[in-house]
C-alpha cells in the first residue's frame, strides 16, 4: 500500500466515494483504541482505526464492519450521526481516520474538542440535520461505488442523490478555504521572512 496523501493549503471541497458508520455517541476510544496511543508517530494508526469494532464485527451475523467491506476500500468521506468523536481529546483519532484514507466528515454534530483536532489536520467536519443525514447515509448505503461532491465553500453535498445543504462555522469555513488551517504551510510560504528575522535576532547561534 502507498503511503496516502495529505492535505495542505486551501480545502474547497472533495470529491470522493463515501463509507457510513452509523450510531450516535462513537467516541475517541473506539475511533482509535488506547492500547494504539503508545505510538511514537501516528504512521502506524491507519489500520488500527475502529480495531475492536471491526475485531467484534468480523465474526458477527451482521456481517464485517464498514471499513471492512471490499465497496468501502478507497472511500475518502466519512458519514457518521450525532456526537461523533466524544470522549477523551485525542489526536490520535483523526489522525488514524486520515491514514487509513478519510478527507472529510459529515455527520450530525461532532465533539468540539474532535472538530478542532480535525480543522488542525485540514479535515473538513460538516454537519446534515437529521432527516438530511439519514438520507445521505441511505444514499450512500444502496450505491457505494458512486462518489459524492463535498463543496466546503458553499457547504453542500452531491451524490447519488441530493444535493443537500451543509453547515459550517464561519471561522473554519474561512480557514479551510484560505488555507490558514495549515500553519506549517504558512510558515513555509514566508520563509524569507523567518530568514530574516532569525538573521537579525542577536542570540541566535549562540551571541
Amino acid at each position: 500500500m502507498s503511503s496516502p496523501s495529505f492535505p495542505m493549503g486551501p480545502i474547497t471541497g472533495h470529491h470522493g466515494r463515501a463509507v457510513v458508520v452509523a450510531g450516535d455517541d462513537i467516541d475517541t476510544d473506539r475511533i482509535i483504541p488506547a492500547r494504539f496511543l503508545k505510538c511514537v508517530t501516528f504512521e502506524a494508526l491507519g489500520p488500527a482505526v475502529f480495531a475492536d469494532d471491526r475485531a467484534e464485527l468480523a465474526t458477527a451475523a451482521a456481517g464485517p464492519h464498514p471499513f471492512d467491506r471490499p465497496e468501502h476500500q478507497g472511500a475518502s468521506i466519512l458519514l457518521v450521526n450525532r456526537n461523533f468523536g466524544c470522549g477523551s481529546s485525542r489526536e490520535h483519532a483523526p489522525q488514524a481516520l486520515m491514514r487509513w484514507g478519510i478527507r472529510a466528515v459529515v455527520g450530525e454534530s461532532f465533539a468540539e474538542i474532535f472538530f478542532g483536532n480535525c480543522l488542525a489536520l485540514g479535515l473538513p467536519c460538516l454537519v446534515a440535520d437529521h432527516t438530511a443525514m439519514l438520507a445521505i447515509q441511505a444514499a450512500a448505503g444502496a450505491e457505494p461505488q458512486v462518489p459524492f461532491h463535498l463543496d466546503v465553500a458553499a457547504a453542500t453535498l452531491t451524490g447519488p442523490a441530493g444535493p443537500w445543504p451543509l453547515t459550517l462555522p464561519d471561522g473554519p469555513r474561512q480557514m479551510l478555504v484560505t488555507g490558514q488551517w495549515d500553519g506549517t504551510g504558512q510558515l513555509l510560504a514566508h520563509a524569507a521572512q523567518l530568514d530574516r528575522t532569525r538573521a537579525a535576532l542577536p542570540y541566535i547561534g549562540g551571541f
